[in-house]
C-alpha cells in the first residue's frame, strides 16, 4: 500500500513541478520571444480566430512551447521517478504519457498546426523514455 501511496502523490508531485515549469517558459516566450502574439491572442475567445493566431505564428513560438513541455516532463519524471519506491523507469514513462495526454487535451482547445499535434504527442513521451533510461534500474529496461 505504501508504494502504490507514493506513486499517486509522486504524480501529483511532479505534475504540479511540470505545469510550473511549462508556465515559467510559456510566458517568457509571452512575454520576451513573441510579445506580438501573446497580444494578439490575449481575450479572443472565437476558436477561428485562434486557429488563425497559431497558424500565423512563428515557428519558434510553437518550438519554445515544445521545449517548455520537454524540460517541465523532463523534471517531472524525474522527480516522480525519485519519489517512486519501484519501476521509476515505468513511472517516468507513465508520466510522459500523462503530460502527452494533457497536451492533447490542450490542442483540442487551441487547434494548432497538423506537425505540433504529433510533437505534441512524441516529445513527452520520447522525454518520459529518456528520464526512464536515465533512472531506471538496469533489469526495468532490458527487453523480456
Amino acid at each position: 500500500m505504501k508504494f502504490v501511496l507514493r506513486s499517486v502523490l509522486g504524480m501529483l508531485l511532479a505534475f504540479v513541478v511540470a505545469s510550473a515549469i511549462m508556465m515559467v517558459v510559456e510566458a517568457a516566450n509571452g512575454k520576451v520571444f513573441y510579445p506580438e502574439l501573446a497580444k494578439a491572442a490575449q481575450g479572443v475567445t472565437d476558436r477561428e480566430v485562434v486557429r488563425q493566431v497559431f497558424a500565423n505564428a512563428p515557428i519558434g513560438a510553437l518550438l519554445v512551447v515544445l521545449v517548455g513541455w520537454a524540460l517541465g516532463t523532463f523534471a517531472g519524471g524525474w522527480l516522480v521517478a525519485r519519489i517512486a519506491s519501484r519501476a521509476p523507469g515505468g513511472h517516468a514513462i507513465v508520466f510522459g504519457g500523462i503530460i502527452a495526454l494533457a497536451g492533447v487535451a490542450n490542442n483540442l482547445a487551441l487547434p494548432p498546426p497538423v506537425w505540433f499535434w504529433v510533437a505534441g504527442l512524441v516529445v513527452p513521451i520520447g522525454v518520459g523514455v529518456l528520464v526512464a533510461r536515465m533512472v531506471g534500474r538496469p533489469a526495468e529496461l532490458a527487453p523480456a
